[in-house]
């Protein structure tokens, strides 16, 4: 039997295979980057093991490092987690040459289904050879990796080459491969897969459906299963494909079919040949510990001959360090408090505290509710999203209960082009104005009334704060009885520290304030505020048609021949940045001459860093942003 267990991975994934193993009395041993030195993951695990380094191909992907890791810390078995090197046959092959348990499928059925192409093939499908403008539009795709890298739509012949080159370069740089192929682009498709568990005795458990229609940049941010309103055929349809490439490669361990299903046909994508990121839901319905079960089929139990049934349904929602209504953008900086209600589930590798870097993906959490019906699960997953303190970085956490709640995702007819459709509407700010007042009567608590303002203590008192990219001012006063708000139908029940209690036209309401930093980082029922100064910082002032970095990262590569002095056009790429796993193309914000260029290959660059400035023709007095668009 296994008895110790480290896992080549980090964050929510690692933290999560650690809890199964506690229950399950077997020792775990943590791998951690010098980025990673005092993440969640390295903290819990009974033992860890430093990976000298900070980036994923120093650290994470250094397949030699962690084998050795694992022999010195007395470990049995490896598990691989997700991402990384979790379908990396040559990884495997090396765990077991070492005479370690590998936690999941054979090295052959990982190099099986590896390659996108070779899967496509067992399951009798070819890829497109020769794309003409019959065939358009076209999904070019890396055929390793996955995680949206090395991935392009082309719906004109003439943007073909450019799209096939450019994927090629970033699938090479970022899975070492650098093939790539075209298939047809289904518009409107859902994206279904099927989950598979697998053991060495010739059982093969189907485990339903999930729907992981809702993706940004090609990435699951909500899934679900059962997959809602599928026909009964096209489901039995889809578990006997999921079954056939499963014993096309001999798979054994847990593992998943994904499909593309439009107009009442699934379309063949990929296996994975791993545990999936949204494994909970499956794990949630099927009342099973989807780890538990994977660490048994490696000790050689036989499964059931039959899975549990399934019952109810359940929603998880990937909660990122990100800002959709900026492309996407990545952020960074300390996370103060992440808590969510009780009655959901919360996978995260994230504590109170705990800095979000730039090195890895900015996934913060998992939140996974469980209902008997879909539309109880999505009315729970939303209420606790919305009643969780998430409090740091900018996240996509208003962004995931207004698509929860949006009437689309709710008749469960959604597909991948949902956010395309709907994300402006989804990220336009709808911002309390009573939350500057609460933040500013909650910062007056505990101040005396003959202070700094004793000689005009009948005045109205103001703050500025920035909420939702718009100023907001807060009027109160001090009175005989306390503090009062200098707003007509408001009037103040409660004030103290973390507890501000307003009646609005009659109606009594609750703001929960939280204060960071030196207080001028403000949280009120969620919503973020940042104390302004009374006076602006002259220091902050930039020239007319600075690019100033959106978020901290690498700069990768320079647009070709690009030089100060050089003619440049509005939307014209510039230089690319690499943050938490993925590139960020900036382009010239206008027309006109580049004046400066600040930005180098290999660079590392700071939010608001000044990477370039472009002279309009037309002279603009606005300092600009680095126009962003994710690749």
């Amino acid at each position: 039997m296994i008895s110790t267990v480290l896992v080549a991975n980090r964050g929510e994934i690692a933290c999560r295979v650690f809890r199964t193993c506690g229950e399950l009395g077997i020792r775990t041993v943590a791998v951690h980057s010098d980025a990673d030195a005092d993440a969640l993951h390295a903290r819990v695990a009974d033992a860890a093991v430093r990976l000298p380094g900070a980036t994923p191909a120093e650290t994470y992907l250094r397949g030699d490092l962690i084998v050795k890791a694992a022999v010195a810390a007395g470990a049995d078995a490896v598990h691989p987690g997700y991402g990384f090197l979790s379908e990396n046959a040559g990884f495997a092959r090396a765990v077991q040459d070492a005479g370690l348990v590998w936690i999941g499928p054979p090295p052959r059925a990982i190099e099986a289904m590896a390659s996108k192409t070779r899967a496509k093939e067992l399951m009798g499908i070819q890829p497109l050879h020769g794309v003409t403008e019959a065939d358009l539009p076209v999904l070019v795709k890396a055929a390793t990796g996955g995680g949206g890298r090395g991935m392009r739509v082309v719906r004109r012949l003439a943007d073909l080459d450019a799209e096939l080159a450019a994927a090629r370069a970033e699938a090479a740089g970022a899975f070492g491969d650098g093939e790539v192929f075209a298939e047809p682009f289904v518009e409107g498709g859902r994206h279904v897969e099927v989950q598979v568990l697998a053991d060495t005795h010739g059982t093969v458990w189907v485990l339903g459906t999930r729907d992981c229609s809702l993706q940004r940049r090609h990435q699951k941010v909500v899934e679900e299963a059962p997959a809602p309103g599928l026909p009964a055929e096209l489901e039995r349809e889809l578990h006997e494909m999921a079954v056939r490439a499963a014993r096309a490669v001999d798979y054994t361990g847990a593992g998943t079919v994904e499909f593309l299903v439009a107009g009442g046909r699934a379309h063949f994508l990929e296996m994975n040949t791993r545990l999936q990121v949204e494994h909970p839901v499956t794990e949630a319905v099927f009342g099973i510990d989807l780890v538990a079960l994977q660490i048994r089929v490696a000790e050689g139990h036989a499964l059931d001959p039959e899975p549990p049934r399934a019952r109810g349904h359940a929603i998880e929602a990937r909660l990122y360090a990100e800002d959709p209504a900026r492309g996407w953008a990545p952020q960074t900086g300390t996370l103060h408090r992440l808590a969510v209600p009780d009655g959901v589930r919360l996978d995260t590798g994230y504590t109170d505290g705990d800095t979000i870097g730039v090195h890895y993906d900015p996934m913060l959490a998992k939140v996974v509710a469980h209902a008997p019906t879909r539309a109880e699960a999505v009315r729970k997953l939303a209420g606790a999203l919305e009643r969780a303190a998430v409090h740091g970085p900018v996240t996509n956490r208003d962004l995931l209960v207004r698509s929860l709640r949006h009437t689309e995702f709710g008749r469960g007819r959604m597909d991948t082009g949902f956010y395309d459709r709907h994300l402006a509407d989804l990220t336009r700010p709808v911002p309390d104005p009573c939350a500057p007042l609460a933040a500013a009567l909650a910062d007056a608590h505990g101040r005396s009334r003959f202070g700094g303002w004793r000689n005009l203590s009948s005045q109205p008192q103001a703050k500025r704060y920035l909420m939702a990219g718009e100023e907001h001012e807060a009027r109160y006063r001090y009175t005989r009885e306390g503090l009062a708000a200098d707003t007509g139908g408001v009037r103040v029940v409660h004030v103290d520290a973390g507890l501000v209690v307003l009646e609005v036209d009659g109606v009594r309401r609750k703001f929960e304030v939280a204060r960071y930093g030196d207080g001028d980082q403000v949280y009120v029922n969620g919503a973020a505020l940042t104390v302004l100064p009374r006076f602006p910082d002259p220091a902050a002032q930039r020239a007319p048609g600075s690019l100033l970095a959106p978020m901290p990262g690498t700069v990768v590569r320079i647009a070709d021949g690009l030089a100060v002095g050089a003619a440049v056009r509005a939307g014209e790429p510039l230089l690319w940045l690499e943050a938490m796993k993925m590139e960020h193309k900036i382009s010239a914000p206008v027309t006109g001459t580049l004046s400066a260029l600040h930005a180098a290959p290999g660079r590392q660059v700071e939010v608001g860093a000044l990477l370039a400035v472009v002279e309009a023709t037309v002279t603009e007095a606005t300092v600009v942003e680095a126009t962003q668009e994710d690749q």
